[in-house]
Parts: structure tokens; C-alpha cells; sequence
């Protein structure tokens, strides 16, 4: 039986992010803590290309043109939608879960979902540290994991 194994170096890999400027405090502190990450696994600066979008309901069309490019192995959504007093929380946090899900699947890119949905503000800002490392290491497993599959594919 071969087993292929979680990857967690990046050294050769390409990765966009896409952070929404919505709650910029919190957007802010996902991208510092992905970025060290993503360094920390070996991902080089100049292979990051970072994109800024104005919300979370923008990030599924920036990740879709960004696949579409076919330069990424992976890419990675940052932003956060804070409950408010009206039903538009639950259509943002459904519609741009529902659109990156989406691009990764027609794409065939990996897409690491780190828009935060919380009651509060104090609950993302509790979350930012994790939530953007989380989002590197998912990135980087997965663009591996792609990778290995594809080469798989090549020597059946």
C-alpha cells in the first residue's frame, strides 16, 4: 500500500492571497500571521503575490482569476464577517464560503478559507493568530498533496 504523506515544505511552491479590507484590524493580523508561516515553511517572498479586495463576497472572483492564471499551487482567502443586527451575515459568510468552495473545485487549485465568521469582533481578533497560520500550513499540505497526486497520475 503507498500512502502519500502530508508535505509542509514550500520552498518551491507559488501562493496568492487574498485578503478583504473589510474589518482591516482583524484582515491585517490573518495576513502578518500567514505570512510568517508561510516563511517559517519555506514559501519566499517573491512567490507570494498578495491581492486586496474590498469584502469577503468579492474573494471568490479574485481567487477564480487568480487560478485561472494557472501560476498558483494554492491560494488562500483572508477577512473576516462580523454578526450584525441584519440577516447579511449569514449571506456573506454562506455566499463566500459557497464561492470559494467553488473556485477550488472547478479550478482544481487548493483554496485555504480563512474568512472568520464571528459574533464579535474581540472573537475573530481572538482568532487571527491561528486562524492565518492554519490557512499557510493548509495551503502548503494541500498544493503538495496536489502535486503528489498529479506526478502519481503520471507514473500509473
Amino acid at each position: 500500500m503507498r500512502q502519500i504523506e502530508p508535505g509542509l515544505h514550500g520552498a518551491d511552491l507559488r501562493i496568492a492571497v487574498v485578503r478583504g479590507r473589510f474589518n482591516e484590524a482583524i484582515g491585517t493580523g490573518l495576513l502578518a500571521a500567514c505570512l510568517e508561516r508561510l516563511a517559517a515553511l519555506g514559501v519566499a517572498s517573491g512567490r507570494i503575490t498578495l491581492v486586496s479586495v474590498p469584502g469577503a463576497l468579492e474573494m471568490p472572483l479574485a481567487l477564480q482569476k487568480l487560478a485561472a492564471t494557472g501560476h498558483y499551487d494554492a491560494l488562500i482567502a483572508l477577512g473576516a464577517v462580523v454578526r450584525g443586527d441584519t440577516y447579511h451575515f449569514e449571506v456573506v459568510s454562506n455566499e463566500s464560503a459557497a464561492g470559494i468552495t467553488q473556485v477550488q473545485l472547478d479550478a482544481g487549485v487548493p483554496v485555504a478559507n480563512g474568512i472568520l465568521t464571528t459574533d464579535t469582533e474581540e472573537q475573530a481578533l481572538a482568532r487571527v493568530r491561528q486562524k492565518g497560520t492554519d490557512c499557510a500550513e493548509v495551503a502548503v499540505e494541500m498544493a503538495n498533496l496536489a502535486r503528489e497526486i498529479r506526478n502519481e497520475k503520471r507514473t500509473a
